[in-house]
């Protein structure tokens, strides 16, 4: 009988090995790169949709001076994990550039999920930091509020105070958590 042993490298090595087999076979086809068509296409879908589902994201709509939309977020991990997406700058409606969001991040964690996020920059100070850094960071810069059921009951043209507010939606899968604290948002060329 042959006994393996594994260090904690090569322990690390083959998870991270794991999790991209994974995402590998199992990313489904709206996750994979897009037209720059295609990809605006479903952005401005999901927008909507999230607008059908939640009013406080409709007024929140009426007022930023631009929503910046990932439609497809795939996250995966078995103790390591990562999470990646491409999107839409939406400005008056149209797309005013691409962008890609990625994570990473280690811990109890195993699954795969797909979901979207659409980020509301309220003002130019907010939107102006998306495009002089060299990758956005969710968590550093300006303020950014999650919108939960709570926070959106409870939101008016009077309280909107904070840079940027975030939704999560359309949650499918099988992961513990979820979040998009850490990501990093890219500008890309498409």
């Amino acid at each position: 009988m042959m006994r393996v042993v594994l260090r904690r490298g090569a322990t690390a090595a083959l998870s991270m090995a794991l999790v991209l087999t994974l995402v590998a076979s199992a990313t489904p086809p709206e996750a994979r790169a897009a037209s720059a068509a295609e990809l605006e296409r479903d952005a401005k879908a999901a927008l909507q949709s999230l607008y059908e589902r939640q009013s406080s994201a409709k007024l929140l709509g009426s007022h930023a001076r631009a929503i910046l939309v990932f439609p497809t977020m795939l996250k995966a991990g078995f103790m390591f994990g990562g999470q990646i997406g491409e999107g839409v700058l939406l400005k008056s409606g149209r797309a005013a550039g691409f962008y890609n969001s990625v994570a990473a991040s280690y811990g109890l964690q195993a699954g795969l999920q797909t979901f979207g996020y659409a980020l509301f920059f309220m003002n130019d100070q907010a939107l102006r930091q998306l495009d002089v850094t060299r990758g956005f960071e969710i968590g550093v810069g300006p303020s950014i509020v999650v919108v939960d059921e709570g926070i959106g009951r409870s939101l008016t043209t009077n309280t909107l105070t904070s840079d940027v507010y975030a939704f999560i939606f359309d949650q499918r899968g099988l992961m513990a958590g979820i979040g998009i604290q850490g990501s990093k948002i890219t500008r890309i060329h498409k």
